[in-house]
């Protein structure tokens, strides 16, 4: 297995000598250099899976010579070296995208408990933008919007289960991408070149469903003029996806543990046994506990399928991502519809951000997708992205109002800007002691906002 390689830079000689010295003998493949100008030429010869720079460098601070690495390298993670009068430049640097700083002196076990953290951050990272590839390849989506700290730690989920073969319960309310992370664990599993098989379970009634999961033999029923093979047969050695599993039948969910228990079914009509090898992935927008306390859904089915639970979240809980799931519709739609649209207002944007999004992704998309199709322009305006019934919120004084919009409008600022408060104000027009006060105003820190 090749070595770790780690790039040092550091205008202290002693302490980048004792810094190499360090690495190697953790059986590391340490690059140092004592110069910003050395550390561009070997980067831009090699690749590093982390670098350790020094705050203060030669004729350049060390936050410009990463953003200048991460130009070469951009998942590449950098730790910081700083002293401690400069703190407060190392937590500037982690806004600008270091991994994390250490002060001056430290402990060498320290540092490599830091490159440890960075090198399985950098792999988790790598792993996100290969299934993003492999979704675009096979189902035609540009990727996974996952910016915002709750789908980084679905995506985490994902990458960690997919060589398993256990079941899979996602749970999510509708529009919040459930089938996309279903087909994510699919494609990134030693299954993917297997038939990934779906079925919403709440779409078709109780006669048919048996039917459409185990399959029949020529007049197993009036109708069944042929043979047909069933969900679980076509999905054989691959995965399939049973949607809205909460509203299936109780009569099919006692066939359907059956199949899981032994893991072989009879199809209508036939009296040979069918042997299958499948992977099962759920997905539902109900409680399932609650479900099985209503007598609704069998106890003993959901221990089979509740194994590894993922939970999607809401829309407007992952607010970080609208503008990138945006930017993916318009270029999605306008493409479709052959419009050369350029982008979105500020003002619209805004609009959107301040929607709760009950239907969540797919609203937004569809909410898209009608603008685009109205626009006489090459924009979205304000006056297009949403039409929200009037006369329906609480009247408030205008004092309230306005402070309710206010501490709305700072949340989605910093949520947009991920607390890069320099940005927050350079967007909103305003001077960055400005909203240091708005912030104390509402109780809001910088680090609340962080991805």
């Amino acid at each position: 297995m090749a070595k770790t390689k780690i790039l040092v830079v550091d205008d202290d000689r002693n302490l980048l000598d004792l810094i190499y010295m360090r690495l190697e003998a953790s059986g590391y493949d340490a690059v140092a250099v004592d110069h910003e100008n050395k550390a561009r030429e070997v980067a831009a010869k090699e690749i590093f899976n982390v670098a350790v720079i020094d705050l203060q460098l030669v004729n350049q601070d060390g936050l410009s010579l990463m953003e200048e690495l991460h130009l070469i390298h951009p998942d590449m993670p950098v730790i910081i070296l700083t002293a401690h009068g400069t703190i407060e430049s190392a937590v500037e640097a982690m806004k600008r995208g270091a991994f994390t700083y250490l002060t001056k002196p430290f402990d060498s076990r320290e540092l490599i408990l830091q490159i440890e953290r960075a090198r399985e951050r950098s792999k988790l990272t790598g792993e996100i933008n290969r299934l993003k590839e492999l979704l675009g390849e096979r189902f035609n989506f540009v990727n996974i919007i996952a910016k915002s700290k709750p789908m980084h730690h679905v995506l985490d989920q994902v990458t960690r289960i997919a060589n398993t073969d256990s079941n899979v319960a996602i749970y999510g309310a509708s529009g919040t991408g459930k089938e996309l992370i279903a087909k994510a664990i699919h494609i990134s599993s030693q299954r993917k070149d297997l038939p990934f098989q779906a079925i919403n379970c709440a779409a078709i009634p109780e006669s048919l469903l048996e039917s459409e999961l185990f399959g029949y033999e020529k007049g197993a029923f009036t109708g069944a003029v042929k043979k047909s093979a069933g969900l679980f047969s076509r999905a054989d050695k691959g995965t399939i996806f049973l949607d809205e599993i909460g509203d299936m039948p109780l009569g099919i969910q006692a066939k359907l543990l059956r199949v899981l228990q032994e893991r072989s079914f009879v199809p209508l009509g036939s009296e040979e046994t069918v042997s299958v090898d499948v992977r099962i992935i759920i997905a539902t927008n109900k409680d399932l506990k609650e479900e099985v306390k209503k007598g609704n859904f069998r106890e003993d089915l959901f221990y089979r399928v509740h194994v590894i639970p993922i939970h999607l979240p809401l829309l407007k809980d992952r607010k970080e991502d609208i503008p990138s799931l945006v930017e993916f519709f318009i270029k999605k739609h306008s493409d479709q519809m052959a419009k050369k649209i350029k982008g979105i207002t500020p003002a619209a944007m805004q609009k959107l951000m301040l929607h709760d999004w009950p239907g969540n992704v797919r609203e937004l998309g569809n909410t898209i997708e009608y603008a685009i199709a109205m626009t006489n322009s090459d924009m979205l305006t304000d006056n297009l992205v949403l039409h929200t019934k009037k006369g329906q919120e609480e009247l408030l004084s205008l004092q309230e109002a306005r402070a309710r919009f206010e501490k709305k409008y700072l949340q989605n600022l910093l949520e947009i800007t991920s607390g890069n408060v320099s940005k927050a104000a350079e967007l909103a027009g305003k001077y960055r002691a400005d909203l240091y006060n708005l912030m104390k105003k509402y109780d809001f820190t910088p680090q609340d906002f962080k991805p």
